[in-house]
C-alpha cells in the first residue's frame, strides 16, 4: 500500500484548527488503500506521530525512521492552514524532492494566500471584489484617508492568514489604528477591506483530469458581528445551511466563478472560495486552497449534500497526482 502523509501544524495561530483538519482528513484518507501518517510540523520540529511516539522526520527526502525500518512518503496530504501548507513554501520543498501532494502548486499558492494580491489579481478577470486598502508594517498610513476611501464600518484583516484570527469590524474611526495593530500580530501585512452588506456563501470543488465536481453552496448565518474564529467553531453561534437558500440562478452563477477562479489561479485538489451576495452582485471574499476538514467543516457538509462518499472524493484526489 502507498504511503500517505497527512501534514498538519504549521506556523501560525491556525495550528488549533489544522490540528482538528488532521482527525478529520486521517478518517477521510481509506485506511484499506492507503498507510495514514500523521506528520507534524512546526518551526520546532518535524515528526511523525504514531501512536504518540513522534518520529523525526529527515528533511533530506522527507521521509522517517519507526522501529529499524525506513519509511519513504508516496504522497503528502496537506492541512496545514496558513504558513508554510497554504502559502508555497511547503509545496516547493515536495516538489524538489518529487514527492506529490494534495494542494495547489507554488504560484497558485502564494497568490491565494495573499488576500490583496489575489484579489487584484482577480479583479482583473472580472470578478468583484471589495474595494481594499494595503498597509505593511513599519510603513506610516492615515487612518483618516483610509476611511475616507472605503467608508465605515469595514474590515481589518492579516492579508496573510485565516481563521478569523486578527480580524476586526471597525465602525468608528477611532477603532481603526487599534484594529490594524490586532492584525499585524499575524501577519507583515494588513488588507483593510470596504464593508460589503449581505448573505455570506461557500463553495467549494476539485478537479481531476477530466472530472470536476462543484460542490452545493452553503449558506453562512453568524449570530455574531460577523463569521468570525468563534463562530465558526462553535456550532451554536452560526447556522450553516447547505444547500443554500438562493434562487438556481444565482447558485449557477457562483459555482460558475469558483470554477473560473480555480482555473486561473491554476489551483489543485479541493478548494473552497467564500462570497458576500449583495444587490444580486457576487463578491469574492476569500480563496481557501486548504480548506478546514473537521467533520463539520464545509466541505465535508459539501460533499455529504452532492450525495459523495468523501473517501472516495479523498482517494480520487490521490490517485490523479499518483498516476
Amino acid at each position: 500500500m502507498k504511503n500517505i502523509a497527512v501534514v498538519y501544524g504549521g506556523y501560525s495561530s491556525e495550528i488549533i484548527v489544522s490540528e482538528k483538519s488532521k482527525e478529520g482528513v486521517m478518517t477521510f484518507i481509506d485506511a484499506q488503500r492507503y498507510n495514514r501518517y500523521p506528520v507534524l510540523i512546526t518551526k520546532e520540529k518535524w515528526c511523525a506521530v504514531v501512536e504518540d511516539q513522534e518520529y523525526l522526520i529527515d528533511k533530506n527526502d522527507f521521509s522517517f525512521v519507526m522501529k529499524g525500518e525506513k519509511i519513504n512518503f508516496d504522497f503528502a496530504y496537506i492541512t496545514i492552514h496558513g504558513t508554510p501548507g497554504e502559502d508555497g513554501l511547503l509545496q516547493g520543498y515536495l516538489n524538489m524532492l518529487g514527492i506529490p501532494h494534495s494542494t495547489c502548486d507554488v504560484q497558485a499558492a502564494s497568490i491565494s494566500f495573499n488576500k490583496f494580491t489575489c484579489n487584484t489579481y482577480l479583479k482583473g478577470f472580472g470578478v468583484a471584489v471589495a474595494d481594499s486598502v494595503l498597509v505593511r508594517k513599519g510603513n506610516s498610513f492615515s487612518s483618516e484617508d483610509i476611511i475616507q476611501q472605503l467608508g465605515l464600518p469595514c474590515f481589518v484583516k492579516p492579508n496573510a492568514g485565516g481563521s478569523s484570527f486578527g480580524i476586526s469590524k471597525v465602525k468608528k474611526a477611532d477603532q481603526l489604528t487599534a484594529a490594524i495593530e490586532k492584525a499585524f500580530t499575524e501577519s507583515q501585512e494588513v488588507i483593510i477591506e470596504q464593508f460589503v452588506a449581505g448573505t455570506e456563501v461557500t463553495c467549494g470543488l476539485y478537479k481531476t483530469p477530466g472530472k470536476q465536481e462543484i460542490f452545493p453552496v452553503t449558506e453562512v448565518i453568524t449570530k455574531n458581528e460577523f463569521f468570525d474564529f468563534e463562530a465558526k467553531y462553535t456550532a451554536s453561534k452560526v447556522e450553516e445551511i447547505t444547500p443554500a437558500r438562493i434562487e438556481d440562478k444565482v447558485r449557477d452563477r457562483i459555482q460558475s466563478i469558483t470554477s473560473l477562479i480555480y482555473d486561473i489561479l491554476g489551483c489543485k485538489g479541493i478548494v473552497r472560495i467564500d462570497y458576500i451576495i449583495s444587490d444580486n452582485k457576487i463578491f469574492l471574499l476569500e480563496v481557501n486552497t486548504t480548506p478546514g476538514m473537521t467533520v463539520t467543516s464545509f466541505i465535508p457538509q459539501q460533499i455529504e449534500a452532492a450525495g459523495l462518499n468523501i473517501q472516495d472524493v479523498f482517494s480520487e484526489i490521490i490517485e490523479s497526482e499518483l498516476s
